[in-house]
């Protein structure tokens, strides 16, 4: 049975994928701190570690190299909402096999996992890439569509969880969502 890690600061989130993992006969253990999930890893011995970018007082960058200290087989696939070139590049030169950006499926993160070095990380982050600016697109998208659901609909509360002027939300809105 693989044993799987999952680090993330969001409890939903990491208990949806618990149970998801939990149901297709993985060996499931969870952390939401830094310290938690150095615990976690020598005590359990992860194959696989999902690991959020953004960690309570800390990047989760900073785990990859301590993780891979522990055991150096580990798989890490880095994942955010926020995808970005230069931590993707910066997730991959410090030992993580993919980056991946939420929203994903369990189905698209256990396939990451599976390719281990096989991976079209470099691909997938590629400036020149139009698909990369594409998926850019679906990630903002996505990560609106949230922020908006979490408000109710509200748009001047979305924009300002945003750190968007009301009116420039109004006009992404207004903009047919990018194919997902």
């Amino acid at each position: 049975m693989t044993t799987v890690l999952l680090v993330d600061d969001d409890a939903v989130l990491l208990e949806t994928l618990s149970a998801a993992f939990t149901r297709k006969g993985y060996d499931v253990h969870t952390a939401q701190t830094h310290e938690s999930a150095l615990e976690q890893a020598r005590t359990h011995a992860p194959e696989w570690v999902l690991l959020d970018l953004k960690i309570p007082g800390t990047s989760g960058l900073r785990l990859i190299p301590e993780i891979l200290a522990i055991d150096p087989f580990t798989h890490i696939i880095v994942l955010t909402g926020y995808a970005n070139v230069a931590t993707a590049v910066e997730a991959i030169k410090l030992g993580a096999k993919h980056y991946l950006s939420k929203p994903v499926g369990l189905d698209d993160i256990i396939a990451a996992f599976q390719r281990g070095d096989e991976g079209d990380v470099a691909m997938a982050i590629e400036p020149e890439d139009s698909s990369a600016s594409a998926r850019l697109d679906v990630v903002e998208w996505t990560h609106i569509q949230s922020v908006l659901e979490r408000n109710g609909g509200n748009i001047s509360a979305a924009a300002r969880e945003l750190n968007m002027h009301r009116r420039t939300l109004q006009r992404k809105l207004s903009k047919r969502p990018p194919n997902i």
